[in-house]
């Protein structure tokens, strides 16, 4: 925020990691140094827990905090916006009416946008007029395919929040048809241990039969419906209700997706998962298990229907990934399932199965770099052929997830500090890495050396290697040769040295052997 140029940033984190708090201490900074802070929300009742959040924290301090939404009644929103004129708001939090033309700021200096992935691309257009000089915080879970894209390619800032908060455990997570018993069973067992049901029914015309329905099959319970078609006052009257612990089970709409925090709310029915898109149906995970207690999520499909192959996709996506953590790698996912979308443009997602995404970043980043007059270093394209074993066995990373991500980050190594740092991981994470494994790693420290001298093939058989190219031999450095390996031939011709190999420890052998003769 101290820089000269706008800050641009996307924080991805997890749900319930802490992005509101990372949002709550930049608006801090904004105002001490004088400047307006606005925190677009997509969800009134986000907006309304937001302003309590906001309103709590800078209580000790001389902050005016404000909230611009629906639940306002015309004279309060008109205050508010006079107020946010003349500068004597300080920080202001609103859904969507924060766009609109009759919205003036005396002084804007941050732009928290909380939800990215909940904002079309006319909302984005509209914010960019916002924040032409204006540090911007988005923060999400799960970006949409477009965002994600140009943090990857480096349009946009991106930091990530790993760390879980204490105590936090995963969501156990059911996908399958819809089984009335497990329903029943599953809001039983939360009922008795004192905590709250969310109950997924994304349909407002047909809300009040499903809650008709939940009660009959729950007598005990006490149920209440929610939907973003309710009146303000109604609204707030029931989320109020739920926050104090009077509803047992809330039968609602997705407007529950987006940031509640509700700790006794530890049990998530989704009726028809497979109407939802993959970033809703995680966000909407994340609104249970955010307290000590374990959480449950069921996400069902009509049993006598035949799922779509994306329905398919996402849904196994969802089973796949449960541990902590997992929304980055969702988004990842969404990205290819979907596509990156136009950058500039309406859509916000697309097909790029033409080139596959790994390619296809490459090549953004490339056009990036291009852009801002960044030299573009082609990759040196290096050959190994080496009689060795160099891979990680699955006694060492068991999780097949894990051990990808393992060779991924393998494969991307470009110097021997960076291969001594993954060992160093490695250990730190799995143990010491065994033999295969730390063959695996000397050979990534091999590729880089190469990489840095130019040799783009390298092959050992039946005893001998073979290099080249290799740049012309100094004087000392053919007596070198011939000191360090009897019997060796150099071509100057074809640039190719030819080494008698030994049996043992060979990739150690080859790396050392290069250095010596080539540094």
């Amino acid at each position: 925020m101290e820089r000269a140029v706008p800050m641009d940033r996307l924080v991805c984190g997890d749900v319930g990691y802490g992005k509101t708090e990372i949002a709550v201490r930049a608006a801090f900074k904004a105002v001490q140094d004088s400047k307006q802070v606005a925190v677009l929300v997509p969800t009134t009742i986000l907006a309304q827990q937001h302003a309590q959040t906001f309103g709590d924290r800078f209580a000790g301090f001389p902050v005016r905090v404000a909230q611009l939404s629906r639940f306002l009644t015309p004279k309060e929103e008109t205050r508010v916006i006079e107020e946010l004129a003349s500068g004597k708001v300080d920080v202001v939090i609103g859904t969507h009416r924060l766009l609109q033309k009759d919205v003036k700021f005396h002084d804007l200096g941050l732009l928290v946008v909380d939800e990215e992935q909940r904002f079309g691309v006319k909302h984005k257009e509209a914010l960019k007029k916002l924040r032409e000089n204006v540090d911007a915080l988005a923060m999400t879970a799960t970006p949409i395919p477009r965002t994600l894209e140009m943090a990857l390619t480096g349009i946009r800032d991106l930091s990530l929040v790993d760390t879980p908060p204490a105590d936090r455990r995963p969501v156990l997570t059911y996908v399958g048809a819809y089984e009335q018993r497990m329903v029943v069973a599953s809001i039983r067992r939360e009922l008795a241990r004192d905590g709250q049901v969310f109950y997924v029914h994304n349909r407002v015309r047909s809300i009040h039969g499903a809650e008709r329905r939940i009660q009959a099959l729950v007598p005990q319970a006490r149920v209440a419906v929610a939907h973003g078609q309710m009146s303000e006052a109604e609204l707030e009257r029931v989320m109020v209700d739920v926050w104090d612990g009077k509803t047992d089970v809330l039968v609602c709409t997705t407007i529950i997706e987006s940031g509640l925090d509700i700790p006794a709310m530890n049990t998530l029915i989704v009726e028809r998962a497979d109407r939802l898109g993959l970033a809703q149906l995680y966000q909407l995970r994340g609104r249970v298990g955010r307290a000590r207690e374990r959480a449950y999520a069921y996400f069902f499909y009509p049993d006598e229907e035949v799922l779509t192959e994306e329905a398919h996709e996402r849904l196994k996506t969802l089973s796949e990934f449960t541990e902590l953590g997992s929304g980055f790698k969702i988004a990842l996912r969404d990205l290819e399932i979907r596509g990156a979308g136009n950058l500039v443009g309406a859509e916000q997602s697309g097909h790029i199965a033409a080139v596959g995404l790994d390619l296809y970043v490459k090549m953004m980043n490339e056009a990036v770099q291009e852009l801002a007059g960044t030299p573009i270093v082609a990759p040196v394209e290096v050959r190994i052929d080496l009689p060795v074993d160099a891979y990680v066995p699955p006694d060492y990373i068991a999780r097949e997830s894990l051990r990808i991500e393992a060779y991924r980050q393998i494969e991307k190594v470009r110097t021997a500090e960076e291969v001594a740092a993954l060992r160093e991981e490695l250990t730190d994470r799995f143990g010491v890495p065994p033999e295969p494994t730390a063959t695996l790693l000397a050979v990534a420290e091999l590729r880089a050396f190469m990489g840095e001298v130019g040799i783009t093939d390298l092959s050992v058989r039946d005893g001998v290697m073979k290099v080249r190219p290799v740049p012309p031999l100094l004087d000392s450095q053919e007596v070198r040769l011939e000191r360090l390996h009897p019997g060796s031939t150099y071509k100057p011709v074809t640039g190719t040295l030819i080494v008698p190999a030994p049996g043992k420890d060979l990739v150690g052998w080859v790396l050392t052997s290069l250095r010596r003769l080539l540094t």
